[in-house]
């Protein structure tokens, strides 16, 4: 492994997280808190870390492909270190496991809390919070290479391995110039929603809070209620509109921001994602109204929220469908596993994924009555590339055995068997609430330590899709 290359490009992520610590500092000094302080404190101290480890490692040779996957794994882990400082120096979370925990599910997108009561964090540390959410949505190497020209060598692998999806797209033949456009796009749609939110009555740091949480397919929310806490219809439509923007495909967005809008419409994935909704969210209302939970507006309204919310992967809740039926809950359990399209913010399996193998085991059941047919798994009428298939195979058997596993040991730590298959399930597909002691209006404080530390291991791998992270634990990574 080349140190000195990873040591630098490690110092301008840490860098970087410090910066930005400065608009959480911004709100704090505006509204009072006595979190300014902390705030300022762990922003020096990310600064000056990440600065001298700048200094201290000076580049020589290239980032090779064992060196970038150290880069991205060990980043996340730096980034939600230095951010956990915040929230641990402030004494609102005196136990750093919890600070840690906290600034992890921030990043990765998780949205998992270890908080009863999100309104008790003074309005700074509510900013950072969701301010982390953001900087993962798109991916804080990708935002690396947008603005850094020194981290062009080797960026193209850097890209490759943090990017969501079997295939990452690049949309012009730079990669720098790809990572640019990615969060111009990310930015514009921000911008676009935090401006609807003020219109709905939000004050600034409500709006940018829900924004942030939105388009990273978070779920962070300044309210314990989460979007429940507003009580507006007009909230709810747009948060849904924005979470369905999210957790599609931003190369589609890029195109139709290029006067080609049929680009949504010719994506298969597109169409197999707005399927998913449609008919997921019928299946929740009708259950949802012959169970009596509700009269029938009030059954499409949170089943259609609660259906992008939980297929996007960002956790937000108008409702508390851990009171809904069995069925209803179990329907929420299996979209948790679907997750958006490649190439969005949205995390878990991803629907590329389900689809290539959907179409795969269709065409072993065409190969039991035709032997000797060489039958191609196509999407949008091109050839899906065999070891694609095989990746996405092994992306799956290592998803299933990281849940399992995992799951075991939160049982053996005293959970239920819902409370610790549903934290692992929503861990690893980065979508925060689940079920039983860890459903839409409960937390994640009464976690062990350990469990704690687990989980936050599996939001790390669910992240960045499960063989970053795992090649770290490799014989021939380490040879």
């Amino acid at each position: 492994m080349n140190i000195r290359i990873v040591g630098r490009v490690l110092g301008f992520i840490v860098f970087f997280v410090g910066l930005f610590m400065a608009f959480p500092a911004l709100f704090a000094w505006y509204y009072g808190g006595d979190d300014l302080q902390a705030i300022l404190l762990s922003a020096g101290l990310t600064v000056a870390v990440g600065g001298a480890m700048v200094l201290v490692f000076r580049p020589k040779g290239e980032l090779l492909v064992r060196d970038s996957f150290a880069v991205v794994a060990l980043g996340w882990v730096l980034a939600s270190a230095f951010g956990a400082l915040p929230f641990y120096l402030s004494g609102d979370m005196p136990v750093f496991t919890d600070a840690f925990f906290e600034s992890m599910s921030g990043f990765t997108t998780t949205g998992a809390s270890v908080l009863a009561r999100v309104e008790d964090l003074p309005h700074g540390l509510l900013f950072w919070r969701s301010l982390t959410h953001w900087l993962g949505g798109m991916g804080i190497i990708v935002l690396s290479l947008a603005i850094l020209p020194m981290i062009g060598v080797g960026g193209t692998q850097l890209y490759k391995v943090e990017m969501p999806g079997p295939t990452p797209d690049k949309i012009t033949p730079r990669v720098q110039q790809t990572a640019k456009t990615l969060w111009g796009v990310y930015l514009l749609l921000s911008a676009i929603e935090t401006l609807l939110l003020l219109a709905g009555g939000l004050n600034l740091h409500e709006a940018l809070c829900q924004t942030f949480g939105t388009m990273a397919t978070g779920g962070f929310s300044t309210r314990t209620a989460s979007i429940a806490g507003f009580n507006s219809v007009f909230v709810e439509a747009v948060v849904i509109v924005f979470m369905l923007l999210a957790g599609t495909n931003f190369t589609l967005h890029y195109h139709s921001l290029r006067g080609k809008p049929s680009s949504y419409w010719k994506s298969e994935e597109f169409r197999f994602y707005l399927g998913i909704v449609a008919v997921f969210t019928a299946l929740l209302a009708v259950n949802n109204l012959l169970a009596g939970t509700y009269k029938a507006g009030e059954a499409l309204r949170h089943s259609v929220f609660q259906t992008v919310s939980i297929t996007t992967t960002t956790g937000f809740a108008t409702a508390d469908f851990g009171s809904w039926s069995s069925s209803a809950q179990l329907i929420l359990l299996f979209l948790m596993f679907i997750g958006g399209c490649a190439g969005s913010t949205g995390g878990s399996i991803k629907v590329l994924r389900a689809v290539i193998i959907l179409k795969q085991g269709l065409v072993e059941l065409r190969k039991l009555l035709h032997p000797r047919a060489v039958i191609p798994v196509r999407i949008d009428g091109k050839g899906v590339p065999p070891g694609v298939v095989i990746n996405i195979l092994g992306f799956m058997f290592l998803y299933v055995g990281l849940l399992m596993l995992s799951t075991l040991a939160m049982t053996l730590m005293g959970l239920d068997l819902v409370t610790a298959f549903s934290s692992v399930a929503a861990s690893i597909g980065n979508i925060g609430p689940g079920l039983g002691g860890v459903g839409p209006m409960e937390h994640y404080g009464h976690i062990p330590l350990a469990g704690k530390w687990l989980l936050s291991f599996c939001m790390l791998a669910g992240r960045l899709e499960i063989y970053t992270v795992l090649v770290l634990f490799t014989r021939d990574f380490w040879k």
